[in-house]
């Protein structure tokens, strides 16, 4: 019985070494894992960017990699697409690249952030929002920024200037990487003397080759007229690079097609690649940028948070040659479109159209215009499989998880759809993006996954603070909805998505839903506030003018998705189309709309009226949507 005594005890000493080995080991193990840590994020934004430039989302929508145009080509893009989820129904909050970016920075809509246009706005007012950069730092991250910003708030000691507001860091601007030797173009405006005043003196267009060699000319001059050799010097290069410009009525100079003078990794988006790089490439400590600025690298034990602001496929547009030449024999079909679209269009747009007017050139002009165009975003495609590749590497280098956040584009751009190439209009073409979220985490962000809930731009703001654990109480007063709620099913199901821009003849505010798009002029100027009238004065003009004042337009879905016939006058549509205008008026006038002089300190106007009117719902009373009427035949040759 004692030796059975021994031997048990034994056997019990030896299970508790044991059991305290195990312990000790767990907490070894523990004291060194890699602590848990909100994931690395890429957010990429490319500029004036097309979905249907991408392969894969045509295969997901309609079934062949083909645009509905013609060839297009983008394998590394869609190789992220198939990593991840696409949301193919994504729409910008505003047509244009500053209060669009606005809206994404802030979260807000333009009518909840003041920012309708191409108008500084400053972070030192009481009415100033918080940006994506800034709530992500103080939550652990370490935010930096390569490529264009274009949000448009600076900081607001001094109104006169457009100081950055530091919350990238670093942060290297596309507009400094232009003047380098790195980028194949550059816009030079010089300062100078005209009349005594100081004042740009006009636009330099300035070239450079592979070897060196840089030329330049004087496109434009202020100070005094353009000489014969300007001129030929101007013709010269512009039949080198085959240039193709635009819109004589507006905009005679934009570059719409030609070719790079350099090579794919010497444009201006292949610089933005190589300073984004160099960033990587030099964790824990500093390094000199390719601007020649001294910078500090990423510091490896916080989570990185990178906007990446591609500048393609935005004017002037030239690919590099080697994409160029992939597409030169390509043959498109051009959009159809017949003046009677722009005869049944409100006035404004009549003068949009007027403005960025694509009927004008030759069918030669137009096709180069869209080859040149699908080859700039392949092109494109190239530099963000590069920057994309050099993010995983560095994450995969420091044991971390990412999520990378593609967004195809700021806002959208016509190829001939209701006869403009541009941006601007309230139509699809102008409004319509895409998004795609690959992550290191299959589950969260599932392969193949593709989500056609109609999201907006202000939905990033949220999404970054879910990725970031971000608490709610810490988050700003923000609009969007989280994408991560509309991927997993928990989030609010929206009936209609909305914008509003102020630039670019009016203030236009427009709604769009699965089967109409309505746009209506929201104020009776043409200027911003402040200039001309007081933020908030006649606030309610967009309601309670006289109808045909307000220019509405509106279109069928149902049977017309191309928007090519405005009906919003028809006797059948009448009723719709003025419900559609109280519902609208009375979200971005009366739901909390912000009105700012941003020129000055503290004058503003919040418009509370109608508060609560923005619901996400679109409910018809019964009768009020009638048969589809369209008169198609009027668009028959």
């Amino acid at each position: 019985m004692q030796t059975k005594a021994i031997h048990s005890l034994s056997l019990f000493i030896l299970l508790l070494i044991c059991l305290s080995a195990c312990t000790s080991e767990r907490e070894s193990a523990a004291n060194h894992a890699p602590a848990v840590t909100p994931p690395n994020i890429l957010w990429i934004i490319t500029d004036d960017h097309r979905s249907d430039s991408l392969a894969y989302y045509n295969e997901v929508t309609t079934g062949k990699s083909e645009s509905r145009l013609g060839y297009v080509f983008s394998p590394h893009i869609d190789a992220l697409a198939r990593e991840g989820v696409i949301f193919t129904e994504a729409y910008c909050n505003s047509p244009a690249c500053a209060p669009s970016r606005s809206s994404m920075h802030t979260g807000k809509y333009p009518h909840r952030n003041g920012m309708y246009g191409f108008r500084k706005a400053y972070d030192n007012m009481v009415t100033s929002s918080v940006t994506i950069p800034e709530i992500m730092n103080a939550h652990g991250y370490q935010s930096a920024h390569f490529g264009k910003r274009g949000y448009y708030i600076f900081k607001g000691d001094d109104k006169s200037q457009w100081e950055d507001l530091g919350h990238y860091q670093p942060s290297i601007s596309h507009n400094d990487l232009a003047k380098t030797e790195h980028s194949d173009y550059w816009f030079n405006k010089p300062w100078g003397s005209v009349n005594g005043k100081g004042m740009v003196t006009g636009t330099e267009e300035v070239y450079r080759f592979p070897g060196g060699e840089v030329k330049r000319f004087w496109r434009e001059r202020k100070d005094q007229p353009l000489t014969d050799e300007d001129r030929a010097k101007m013709h010269a290069l512009e039949a080198e690079l085959d240039i193709l410009r635009s819109y004589p009525r507006s905009n005679p100079t934009l570059i719409i097609g030609g070719v790079s003078s350099h090579t794919t990794e010497n444009t201006l988006d292949g610089a933005i690649v190589k300073s984004f790089r160099q960033h990587l490439q030099n964790p824990n400590q500093s390094y000199q940028t390719i601007l020649g600025t001294t910078e500090q690298g990423p510091d490896s034990s916080k989570p990185l948070f990178v906007h990446l602001g591609f500048h393609f496929p935005h004017t002037p547009v030239l690919p590099s040659k080697e994409f160029r030449d992939q597409f030169k024999d390509k043959v498109y079909d051009i959009p159809e479109f017949t003046e009677v679209e722009v005869e049944r269009m409100p006035e404004n747009l009549q003068f949009l159209h007027q403005d960025m007017n694509f009927s004008q050139h030759t069918d030669e002009e137009k096709q180069q215009a869209v080859q040149d165009y699908y080859a700039f975003c392949a092109m494109g495609d190239k530099l963000v499989g590069d920057a994309i590749q050099a993010f995983k590497d560095y994450c995969a280098q420091h044991q971390q998880e990412y999520v990378i956040v593609f967004v195809c584009g700021d806002h959208g751009w016509h190829l001939g759809e209701q006869g403009i190439k541009a941006k601007f209009g309230p139509w699809y073409q102008s409004t319509h993006g895409s998004v795609i979220i690959a992550s290191s985490d299959k589950q969260a962000f599932p392969p193949g996954t593709v989500n056609t809930d109609l999201v907006e731009y202000v939905d990033f703001a949220p999404t970054f603070y879910d990725l970031a654990q971000v608490p709610d109480e810490a988050r700003s007063d923000i609009d969007g909805l989280s994408l991560i709620g509309t991927l997993d099913g928990n989030g609010i199901k929206r009936d209609y998505v909305i914008g509003e821009m102020n630039q670019v003849r009016g203030a236009r505010v427009h709604l769009r839903s699965k089967d109409f798009a309505f746009c209506m002029l929201s104020r009776p100027y043409f200027t911003k506030p402040g200039e001309g009238y007081a933020p908030g004065e006649r606030i309610r003009w967009g309601l309670d003018a006289p109808r045909e004042e307000v220019d509405l337009s509106l279109y069928d879905l149902r049977v017309d998705p191309d928007e090519r016939v405005n009906v919003a006058n028809e006797p059948a549509y009448r009723e719709l189309a003025d419900f559609l205008r109280q519902k609208l008026g009375n979200i971005v006038l009366g739901d909390r709309r912000l009105e700012v002089d941003w020129r000055k300190d503290n004058v503003h106007h919040l418009s509370d009226f109608a508060v609560g009117a923005h619901d996400f719902k679109l409910v018809f009373p019964e009768g009020m949507v009638p048969e589809p009427q369209v008169p198609m035949e009027l668009l028959k040759p």
